[in-house]
């Protein structure tokens, strides 16, 4: 079975129109990866976890903000490596340069044998729809549409 993942699509209206809010993944692979490699907050399902469950405790992990509202079930999508994501949308708001996030442990450089922690999510921003599509990982861009879509 394919791996599956999910995740919290944050949305604001302000008067420039709809924003998206995004993240950037923490870690050396990222560090120089910049267009294309931004995310909506997301991770793996849990054994036995509900995925809105899990896109809900995922997005608190990655941001230290727990969203809470009305969530709209947007359509799944498949990544580039064949993994499923579940999403939903809320409306929400947070400061993107105030972000909190768990770390993850990885031998640094490789086969040092030393290992460093890294932030999951080492920033964040809202971004308008034309903004969002240079900088978000471009199968989760549907996404950001079909909410747009039902939001204008």
């Amino acid at each position: 079975m394919a791996k599956q993942s999910a995740g919290i699509l944050l949305y604001r209206k302000t008067v420039k129109g709809l924003e998206f809010f995004l993240v950037h993944p923490g870690g050396p692979f990222f560090r120089n990866k910049d267009l294309g490699w931004w995310t909506v907050p997301k991770g793996e399902l849990l054994p036995d976890e509900l995925p809105l469950e899990a896109a809900i405790r995922e997005f608190e992990e990655e941001t230290g903000y727990r969203p809470e509202g009305k969530f709209i079930a947007l359509q799944p999508i498949v990544q580039k490596g064949g993994k499923q994501v579940w999403c939903w949308a809320v409306a929400g708001d947070l400061d993107h340069k105030r972000i909190r996030c768990n770390t993850f442990d990885l031998e640094w450089p490789p086969k040092s044998g030393k290992m460093v922690a890294f932030d999951e999510v080492d920033k964040a921003g809202w971004f308008c729809l034309e903004e969002a599509k240079q900088y978000i990982n471009g199968q989760q861009f549907a996404l950001l549409v079909e909410l747009n879509a039902l939001l204008t």
